[in-house]
């Protein structure tokens, strides 16, 4: 499954360190979450992320105002992007 979608880049300050994250739209993560889906630590779902040149792989995580995907520091780094900017993430949903 593939969503294409557009967040502004928040940090999350947990302990010393800064966590940043784009947060997909509500809509899209209730749809998500009506999915049949395997059991994953903290309801994360395996994706294949990509914002501009840079593709990776990780996990989204549910969160309060929708699943949440974090933003390593090299592709942050590699994108130019910083906190309050404004991203078009396009995510490959492997585990559905």
């Amino acid at each position: 499954m593939r969503i294409e979608f557009e967040s502004t880049v928040i940090r999350w300050n947990a302990r010393t360190d800064s966590w940043f994250f784009a947060t997909m739209p509500e809509e899209l993560s209730v749809e998500l979450r009506e999915l049949p889906s395997p059991s994953r630590g903290f309801g994360s779902l395996r994706v294949r992320a990509r914002i501009g040149s840079s593709t990776w792989s990780t996990s989204i995580f549910p969160g309060d105002a929708g699943y949440v995907l974090p933003l390593k520091k090299a592709i942050r780094e590699a994108q130019g992007i910083g906190e309050g900017d404004i991203v078009t993430v396009d995510l490959d949903i492997i585990d559905l």
